[in-house]
């Protein structure tokens, strides 16, 4: 009888074996393990890359198939694809490398592999597509485990679906006997949702110079952080030979709180965060590595060699799944001065301690994985670490606190653009509004057509010019405006132009502008008349390498000097030059007929540098959307398109730190979308915000740019004017204007109405205190409605407490003892509603609601047939008109008063 039960038993424990391999989604990886890379012999790695670790969790071993590199510095690079075509979550890294052989390695995320090779030499690149650093490793640095709940998002509809592995290897002498290398990482993945998202931000130096036999030289970097909340666990810091110490800050108020500080020659692992910091809205990130160039003989630069340097400061941190970002950038230095606070331990090296003296000598202690049994075994002990550490830190309820704690850090830095009502730039005599910028000094820049005017008249049916006997403009068309109050600080361009469309500003200060008319770009310094650099030959339209056909804007790459032209009105194209105006390359064709496709344009009118990702993004304006492009070649990365956009979008802005401006044209006939602007998550793509004027309406707002404080400029060639608007906390306001009809609903307090009149925002303290005042005003005054919520809540209780009462009435046949009962459903339904009036704030959003009502309709407000580039197309106009008036002239806008 013990015999045949135990011959059950095992029969049961086959039967679930076999279940549970039919049932785990790693019974997808046959395929890949059917032509999985065969690793060399002397390679110590598993031949299968995936291993299931059960149900929900599997390793992927990443390693070197077996190289041999040829010389020192040679960068390597391999993939591997996600086995899954479904999210996962990186949970945990293991490194597989020496430092003897391996100088560092870095695993990316992305969607595209710059080679399908074996391998490949990293000159060719990692990856076609955006990519995201997931992990770093140098000097023998032990394992790197995330927090419990914390994960790295890959696969699925936003994830990365390729690893690819860096390995740099410096000095190849250990590779004299020809040996084959497979150094790499092992993946701990999961299938179960991470409520909290890791993601990477990286400080580097790009422009450092260390002088020989200098003892000490600074190397700083310094970045507003201008997205939603992070927590900062792990950091990880990198030089070559020369650096001493580097230690990385968050600034916040002027104080100075350690992130971690750590020598770089030490195992450059991930360290944790002694003390978790939380990074939010508007808070400084900064980072020092202080180098001594005693020993060198010449001038030692930033670059990817071992006799180089580099000046690295790694951030690992997590934030809510729903606002998560996975990977960011800081590569300047935005505040110089402030570095004279740094907290004095930044310059002291870091002693280091005999035990990291074992870990840079490869005396970690590292677990063999050859089985499967042997990696879970890992596993296992890792998950009773963090457990232990859990329990240690607070019991599980801690993570659910601290993720409510994100969210209302979330909902206090909301925010709403506004106009400034105050500002007085509707009162400027200006001609057709084309261009907007900032210099550097933040001063508002115009350009201007002043008296001249694109008509029906000013160009024939091959874009030549008609009406060059007017002459050049004979007013200033470039002014310089105080952003506070608009008073005229200085002017320039007088009779240099005919018809001015694009402007921007470079990083020291010069005016690139495009001239329609001309088919020219030209630099402009701030007191030379004559411009100093002219790309495009004078009033020849064209489309070969020196000539333009009516370029609309023009961007300047603030690290490498390039110049990018978008190509424009007649053609459809964006033209990169060299700073000294030499052509490199261009890309882009005309849009197709039926859905245009990427890098097709039609009319490619506005262009904004993000230098945080390396992306040049265009407002393509008759496709109604926007499109980024890889600086360096030039290749899509990606498109933005939001229905409420309409059919037209006219320009785009972006501000460092993430966030992307537009403002959209008038809606066809019959169309609801209105005219407004954007806020939108650049990362995402998700619109943040819309806003509107609230003096006069917006007729054609042709261009839009955005300070850090996000302060917005709007200029409008028709209603030849500007707008102002500024950042207030979200509360519950809205106005939304259409076609002259105004509706408002206002619930503010007096403080952030004062606010919303004010030039710059005020700090955020007093905005959440006025939060506060708005919510106790708010729950005296919406009584009605929150009676109405209390009867919905009470409704199901009462029901519960009638038929409790009838089945005790039925049992005893006496009726009472509810008076306590609805006592405590008093209570519980106002602790209830105070809750709902704790989240009163935000208020209904009129503009959404009516752009998107398709009951919706302007009817007697529809404009008048048009034609035109910079004027709004007829739905049914068969022509391709690229003039910028309407068919029959309209009549010059009021004079503000």
């Amino acid at each position: 009888m013990a015999g045949l039960v135990n011959n059950l038993l095992i029969l049961l424990l086959l039967f679930q074996n076999i279940c549970l391999g039919f049932r785990s989604p790693l019974s997808v990886f046959k395929r890949y393990k059917d032509t999985a890379r065969s690793l060399s012999s002397e390679c110590l790695g598993s031949e299968q890359p995936v291993i299931s670790l059960g149900l929900s969790d599997f390793a992927l071993d990443i390693r070197m198939p077996g190289v041999t590199p040829k010389q020192s510095d040679t960068y390597l690079c391999m993939s591997v694809r996600l086995p899954v075509d479904d999210e996962a979550y990186v949970v945990d890294f293991k490194p597989h490398a020496s430092m003897d052989t391996v100088h560092h390695m870095l695993l990316f995320g992305c969607n595209e592999p710059s080679s399908t090779e074996n391998y490949w030499d990293c000159d060719e690149g990692t990856c076609r597509d955006k990519s995201n650093i997931l992990y770093a490793w140098a000097r023998n640095a032990p394992p790197t485990r995330l927090p419990k709940g914390v994960g790295f998002r890959v696969g699925g509809e936003t994830g990365g679906r390729y690893f690819v592995l860096q390995v740099h290897y410096g000095d190849i002498s250990a590779f004299r006997d020809k040996h084959k290398d497979c150094s790499g990482v092992t993946l701990h993945l999961t299938h179960q949702k991470q409520p909290l998202i890791a993601g990477m931000y990286l400080m580097m130096s790009v422009n450092t110079v260390i002088p020989p036999g200098e003892k000490v030289v600074d190397a700083d970097i310094a970045c507003h952080y201008k997205r939603f909340p992070m927590h900062l666990f792990a950091y990880r810091v990198h030089t070559h030979r020369l650096g001493k110490v580097v230690s990385g800050y968050r600034v916040r108020n002027g104080q100075w709180t350690l992130i971690g500080r750590q020598s770089p020659q030490l195992p450059q692992a991930f360290y944790p965060v002694e003390h978790p910091v939380d990074v939010s809205y508007d808070d400084i990130l900064a980072a020092r590595c202080v180098f001594s160039g005693e020993g060198r003989t010449t001038e030692t630069h930033i670059g990817g060699t071992a006799n180089d340097e580099m000046c690295n400061f790694y951030i690992m941190y997590y934030m809510e799944a729903k606002h998560a970002v996975s990977y960011m950038t800081c590569t300047q230095n935005a505040n110089p001065e402030m570095f004279r606070n740094i907290p004095q331990e930044a310059n002291i090296p870091v002693p280091i301690k005999s035990d990291m003296l074992k870990m840079t000598h490869g005396h970690h202690e590292e677990t063999k994985d050859s089985d499967t049994s042997s990696l879970l075994q890992q596993a296992k002990k890792e998950e009773e670490e963090i457990l232990d550490q859990e329990t240690k830190d607070g019991d599980r309820s801690s993570l659910l606190q601290q993720a409510k704690k994100e969210e209302k850090e979330i909902l206090d830095q909301d925010f709403h653009i506004e106009e400034a009502v105050e500002w007085p730039g509707l009162d400027l005599k200006l001609g057709q509004v084309s261009g907007l910028a900032l210099d550097p000094e933040n001063n508002l820049v115009i350009f201007h057509r002043g008296d001249h005017v694109w008509d029906e008249n000013s160009f024939d049916s091959k874009f030549v010019y008609q009406q060059r006997g007017l002459g050049p403009i004979e007013q200033n068309t470039i002014l310089v405006l105080n952003p506070s109050n608009a008073k005229l600080l200085h002017s320039t361009g007088k009779s240099l132009f005919y018809l001015p469309h694009g402007l921007s500003i470079d990083k020291n200060g010069n005016y690139w502008v495009t001239d329609v008319a001309l088919h020219q770009v030209f630099k402009l310094g701030t007191e030379v008349k004559e411009p100093l650099l002219t790309l495009g030959v004078a009033l020849q339209p064209g489309s070969d390498k020196n000539h333009f056909c009516q370029p609309t804007d023009v961007a300047v790459d603030p690290i490498t000097g390039s110049i990018y032209v978008s190509d424009g009105y007649c053609n459809s194209r964006i033209i990169q030059f060299s700073p000294d105006g030499l052509y490199v390359m261009q890309w882009g064709e005309e849009s197709s007929l039926g859905r245009a496709r990427p890098g097709q344009f039609h009319i490619p009118h506005s262009l904004a540098l993000i230098p945080d990702f390396s992306q040049l993004c265009v407002a393509d304006r008759e496709n109604g959307r926007i499109q980024c492009f890889r600086l360096e070649t030039g290749e899509f990365t990606r498109e933005i398109k939001h229905k409420s956009f309409g059919r037209e979008l006219f320009a785009v802005s972006y501000v460092p730190g993430g966030l992307l401006f537009a403002v959209n044209g008038m809606p066809y006939p019959g169309e609801a979308e209105p005219v407004q602007g954007f806020v939108m998550n650049f990362s995402t793509g998700e619109i943040i915000d819309f806003f509107i004027p609230l003096r006069k309406s917006f007729e054609m707002p042709h261009d839009i740019v955005a300070s850090e404080d996000r302060t917005v400029f709007v200029g409008d060639v028709h209603a030849r004017a500007v707008w102002k608007f500024a950042s207030t906390e979200k509360v519950e306001h809205r106005s939304v204007k259409k076609a002259g009809i105004e509706v408002q609903e206002i619930k503010e307090s007096e403080a952030v109405a004062e606010v919303r009149l004010k030039n710059k925002p005020e700090s955020t303290h007093s905005l959440k205190d006025a939060d506060k005042q708005t919510l106790v005003q708010q729950a005296s005054s919406t009584g009605v409605s929150f009676v109405l919520i209390t009867t919905l809540l009470i409704i199901p209780v009462v029901v519960l407490l009638a038929i409790l009462i009838f089945i005790r009435w039925r049992k005893t046949t006496v009726y009472g003892g509810n008076s306590d009962e609805e006592h405590k459903l008093d209570s519980s339904s106002g602790r209830i509603l105070g809750r709902l009036r704790g989240k009163g704030g935000g208020g209904i959003n009129l503009g959404n609601f009516f752009a998107s009502h398709k009951g919706y309709s302007r009817k007697g407000f529809d404009r008048l047939s048009t034609e035109g580039s910079d004027q709004e197309k007829d739905e049914d106009d068969g022509t391709d008109s690229e003039e910028e008036c309407s068919a029959s002239p309209l009549p010059p806008a009021p004079s503000s008063s």
